[in-house]
């Protein structure tokens, strides 16, 4: 009987995680235990309690204007006596945080094999994303299995010299967990009757969603988000949604150059499926998360990404997203085009996800409950990638040809 550890600390991790934990207790003699280290505790609280999660173990390790090296020294010393008492037979993290790091190090120092999903996303610079681009390559060299979301992860795994027998294309677990919310909001809409006031306010209006909290934009980047928010609020036909992330670099100056603008709604981190509809009802989405990048185009909307780089080229390639970085002029530009464009628009909506299928947890629950220390062939591509190459294929034609009409005048 396996005995599996699942560790995470954050709200992303919980809902991307969620969906394994439900797949790993359907498997028959496997034994799953769960820790949280409440890294971000009352956004975690949010999504345990909508999953209907309830760990065996809570560090409860948050504290305000916490460092990345203490955070991750009290999460090493917090899980030693965990894994002690539990004794797995393998350690399950998520995605690149100070939690899955430091809990993949704290298994390493124990001799427990560690399961990485959504491995091998790269972005090729260590300081963006900051601080992880680091934690996905340290995550990648202790990991005995890696779960790779997409083809271009497994081939950056394999390119970094891990074995093919331990690579495993399985599509991301993220899928899972929005179409499984969102089948729940469409059989019941109370679920998310908060939303009313903000459906009311800006109706007849086109919703942008914004989410802003990567720390290498602290500062003048934020600034930057802010003056293009302010100027594409006053088209006139726009209502801007922002959630806030609660840390305090992003909070204060939100809160202090936009909370009065009357097209601009500031609100409260919303719980996943609140969350999941103002995905549905936004007309397009500015976020620099990662996981966003993820979810917006599986329900069909355009990602203009508030970074200079992506560990998720997959979607700029698709064309469901596109960099724009912390330029206010371009940000504004992008955005304008988007919404005074209508083919733009179509081609970027329009365009395929090439994210998952919404059965990534399952393959993975699958392989968990088999391993043992000879790992199982590599489970093989998921879904029709040659179809998810030709519509990016497509897209890149459609951009070529509209910059020649472009260059030429022939096109608006």
């Amino acid at each position: 009987m396996p005995r599996i550890l699942v560790v995470f600390g954050t709200r992303p991790e919980a809902i991307k995680l969620w969906p394994v934990i439900v797949e790993l207790e359907r498997q028959p003699d496997t034994e799953v235990s769960v820790c949280v280290t409440a890294q971000h505790r009352s956004m975690l609280d949010q999504v345990l309690e909508t999953a209907g999660l309830t760990p065996d173990y809570d560090l409860d390790l948050m504290r305000d204007a916490q460092s990345l090296d203490a955070l991750t020294a009290r999460i090493l010393t917090g899980l030693g006596p965990v894994l002690d008492e539990v004794k797995p037979d393998c350690v399950v993290v998520q995605g690149d945080t100070a939690t899955a790091m430091s809990a993949s190090l704290a298994a390493y120092y124990k001799k427990v094999p560690v399961a990485h999903i959504e491995a091998g996303l790269r972005s090729g610079n260590i300081y963006e994303p900051w601080p992880e681009e680091v934690a996905r390559r340290v995550i990648g060299t202790i990991a005995r299995y890696h779960f790779a979301p997409t083809r271009r992860a497994a081939d950056a795994l394999r390119a970094e010299g891990v074995p093919g027998n331990v690579v495993f294309q399985t599509g991301n677990t993220v899928i899972d967990a929005l179409l499984m919310t969102k089948a729940k909001l469409d059989r019941d809409r109370s679920r998310v009757a908060g939303l009313a006031p903000l459906s009311e306010r800006f109706s007849g209006k086109r919703i942008l969603l914004v989410t802003c909290h990567r720390r290498e934009s602290f500062g003048a980047g934020i600034d930057e988000i802010m003056d293009a928010l302010l100027e594409l609020a006053e088209r006139g036909d726009v209502g801007i949604i922002f959630p806030i992330h609660p840390n305090p670099a992003v909070r204060g100056p939100v809160q202090a150059r936009l909370a009065k603008h009357p097209a601009i709604a500031l609100i409260e981190p919303q719980d996943y499926p609140h969350f999941v509809r103002l995905l549905d009802i936004a007309h397009l989405v500015l976020t620099d998360s990662g996981g966003i990048q993820e979810e917006a185009p599986a329900l069909g909307k355009p990602v203009l990404v508030l970074r200079n780089t992506t560990e998720r080229g997959e979607g700029v390639d698709a064309g469901t997203a596109r960099l724009v970085g912390t330029d206010r002029t371009r940000i504004v530009s992008e955005t304008n085009r988007l919404l005074d464009d209508a083919e733009a628009y179509a081609a970027m909506a329009e365009a395929h996800s090439p994210f998952g299928d919404g059965h990534a947890a399952s393959r993975i629950a699958a392989i968990l409950a088999r391993m043992s220390d000879t790992a199982p062939s590599p489970v093989q591509v998921v879904g029709n990638t040659d179809a998810h190459r030709a519509r990016a294929d497509a897209y890149r034609v459609f951009r070529e040809r509209r910059a020649v009409a472009r260059a030429v005048g022939g096109h608006r």
